[in-house]
């Protein structure tokens, strides 16, 4: 497999998060992947739990400064880097006062999901978008992970698919095990905002993070299981509008297996 720039787009990574199905291959595959010979960029957001002092946080200011519109309010895009100690690897995370400084991830103490999870879902994908342009950098493979990061492949494949450093990029979405739970109300207003609208609004109709996982999907070149017993209607889902399925395998096969999925879809674009 010749070299490849390749996007990771993850909710979650260990260190700066406790180790779980989500946050194990959200490192586990970027150390790979750069050991293998492949240029990688790793983003993920600034929660507010995690302790910059101890992780050696610190902002980019000259990718810092922009301003993302999010249902017509301004919000302000700050660039932290941190180097992964075990890995020769930086991350890059996307932080906001308003969506990610709170003490936790997605739900409050008495676990009652964030009312603005959509908007921090939304801020979150297009704050990797932007930062992306402005590094000047093409990926050639993007590969989301978990409901976070949903909202990738409806940008990249509706906003930026003309974009130079766009253009070519083949998209891949890992799904994994989760509780479902209902997304805010203002979901389909806030993707209206921002021109979604007719059969790829109604995707979003179902609110739920369900309807997250199956829209990115749609959108997706690839899909790979991330857990062993994901939802069988999302499985069901992607196996008949997904062209290319990677079913769950054990961590240690992992990257050799997605890293025929990337060579597998970047030849099917070539070929097309």
């Amino acid at each position: 497999m010749e070299s490849k720039r390749i996007l990771y787009v993850s909710q979650e990574i260990h260190p700066y998060l406790p180790e779980n199905e989500i946050s194990k291959p959200s490192l586990y595959l970027p150390k790979k992947m750069n050991e293998l010979g492949h240029e990688v960029r790793i983003f993920m957001p600034r929660y507010g739990l995690i302790n910059e002092r101890r992780h050696q946080l610190h902002e980019v200011i000259r990718l810092s400064g922009i301003n993302i519109i999010v249902n017509d309010m301004d919000q302000p895009l700050i660039i932290k880097v941190a180097s992964v100690p075990s890995a020769r690897l930086q991350v890059y995370f996307i932080d906001n006062e308003e969506y990610f400084k709170r003490k936790a991830t997605f739900s409050d103490e008495d676990d009652v999901f964030f009312s603005d999870n959509d908007q921090r879902a939304i801020f979150f994908c297009r704050g990797v978008i932007e930062t992306v342009r402005k590094l000047g950098w093409a990926p050639d493979v993007i590969h989301c992970h978990g409901w976070l990061a949903s909202f990738m492949p409806l940008y990249i494949k509706k906003f930026y698919y003309d974009d130079p450093l766009f253009a070519d990029s083949k998209i891949v979405f890992s799904a994994y095990t989760h509780e479902e739970r209902q997304m805010p109300a203002s979901l389909t207003d806030n993707l209206k905002f921002d021109g979604v609208e007719g059969e790829e609004l109604e995707r979003y109709k179902n609110l739920s993070n369900n309807a997250l996982y199956k829209a990115a999907a749609h959108y997706s070149d690839a899909a790979v299981a991330g857990s062993e017993n994901i939802n069988s209607d999302i499985k069901e889902y992607i196996q008949n509008n997904v062209n290319n399925f990677l079913s769950y395998v054990p961590a240690e096969e992992l990257p050799a297996k997605v890293a025929e999925l990337y060579e597998q879809i970047c030849v099917e674009e070539s070929v097309a």
